[in-house]
């Protein structure tokens, strides 16, 4: 960390500390004691320490900053609502455990039942606060802490796959300073928490293709036990992009055929013992019937005034199929600039046209990835591919749309990174033809102005 940096921290988290106390105080002693070790790790097991150190921290800053904004201005409501819900909920868990609160209470049940979808943030909330006491700040600096350190992680992930250092760099400082990101996990939400579960889940995958790791085994069955905690439904996609991938990549020869097998079954007995499976299976036994999901859909379109699709009935295949193009338009695109009605929707036109730029270089690194990194990137692929098409056929909403799909630009980062080196190689390339050129006919001219003397 520079000289720089160093006084910006400080003076951050000391004005935050005297304008916020004792939250914020407690906020940033939060803070110091979860982004030490992870500056640590970095420090100790990255080639490009200096540089994910001071990203970490830049997008750290960021968010921690833009937390503070909605707190200090009670924006809740207009950036998150269910940051809100789930300081309810956190508290009330907490009452439940001290003993103030009956567990059998409307909200108490509601609170602590591992039933509903995003249970697990629920929890999580009461687990931070049993430590600093109620305080939507601290919740908010887990979540930002967990945001910024996505981007070391996905840089991790980019070079895993593609051994580039600018692959990286570049994923890297998308994750780190895209709004999106910094809105949804700069708040107390589930978004940026499942957003760095996949990326470590496809990390510690793509590490195992190569060879068997105890803590990467590890690693995965925690990540993929997180996200279906927080949002059932991807456990499933990950969990299809996990087995797949560790088969197809293992089909080389008998021998990685059987560590492939060991694999699967390590992860399937870990996950079973952990009650992955049962909860998994609940959950989609009660969620996943296509009524409801129409229902759920219809809600979404009917919500605000940022809906679309509202005479698709997904209940039915052929629906499903008819509202899959329109689905994936507005997923990729929206919201349109033309079609902001809302300071909400304006205030995202600035990265949308950005996020719109950068759509071609998807196509050419997913071309350059398919043709060269196949097999490492298996995972990435089947696991983007399916929740795009989900989404494209689920989402009813906008605003649902603009911020889910951070769970899938994530990974659509490392082909934009992939296609931005491409062409800015190839650039180099002719600049590098261009001077030898120069050199050449300097050379030639000093031989012929030798031969004339």
């Amino acid at each position: 960390m520079n000289r720089t940096t160093a006084v910006l921290c400080f003076a951050i988290g000391l004005a935050l500390t005297i304008l916020r106390f004792p939250s914020g105080s407690v906020a940033v002693l939060l803070i110091v004691l979860l982004s030490a070790p992870i500056i640590f790790w970095l420090k100790r097991n990255t080639d490009d320490a200096d540089f994910l150190i001071q990203l970490f921290i830049g997008a750290l800053l960021v968010r921690v900053l833009f937390g503070v904004f909605v707190e200090w201005y009670d924006l809740f409501g207009f950036f998150g609502g269910d940051a809100l819900t789930y300081d309810s909920l956190g508290k009330q868990i907490i009452a439940v455990w001290n003993g103030t609160a009956s567990p059998n209470d409307v909200w108490s049940r509601r609170a602590m039942s591992t039933g509903t979808p995003g249970w697990g943030i629920n929890y999580l909330v009461a687990a931070i606060y049993s430590i600093t006491g109620p305080n939507i700040l601290a919740g908010q600096a887990f979540c930002a802490v967990v945001g910024a350190a996505t981007s070391p992680l996905a840089y991790l992930c980019s070079i895993n796959v593609f051994q580039n250092r600018r692959v990286g760099r570049f994923a890297a400082l998308l994750v780190a300073f895209l709004p999106a990101f910094i809105i949804w996990s700069g708040q107390m939400l589930k978004d940026g928490l499942i957003v760095f579960l996949l990326v470590l889940a496809m990390t510690m995958v793509v590490r195992l293709q190569r060879r068997f790791e105890w803590y990467s085994v590890l690693f995965l069955i925690l990540s993929l036990g997180g996200i279906l905690t927080l949002r059932f439904y991807i456990f499933y996609m990950v969990a299809i992009a996990v087995a797949g991938s560790l088969i197809l990549s293992q089909l080389g020869s008998v021998k990685s055929l059987v560590r492939g097998v060991v694999l699967l079954a390590t992860l399937g007995v870990g996950l079973t013992y952990l009650g992955v499976f049962k909860t998994a299976t609940e959950n989609f036994e009660k969620f996943g019937d296509l009524e409801r999901l129409q229902n759920s859909r219809l809600d979404q379109t009917l919500r605000g005034e940022s809906g679309f699709g509202e005479d698709i009935d997904v209940s039915t295949t052929q629906g499903a199929l008819t509202a899959m193009p329109v689905g994936l338009v507005y997923l990729m695109l929206a919201p349109f600039p033309w079609q902001a009605e809302s300071l909400r929707q304006a205030i995202t036109i600035p990265e949308i046209l950005v996020w719109w730029a950068m759509i071609p270089m998807i196509f050419t690194g997913l071309a350059y990835t398919v043709r060269n990194k196949l097999k490492e990137a298996i995972p990435i692929l089947i696991f983007t591919l399916m929740l795009t098409i989900a989404y494209s056929i689920f989402q009813g909403n906008v605003g649902t749309a603009y911020r889910q799909r951070t769970q899938i630009q994530v990974f659509l980062f490392m082909f934009i990174a992939v296609g931005w080196t491409l062409m800015r190689e190839k650039r180099e390339n002719r600049e590098m033809l261009r001077l030898a050129a120069r050199q050449r006919q300097v050379a030639a001219m000093i031989g012929r102005h030798t031969e004339a003397r």
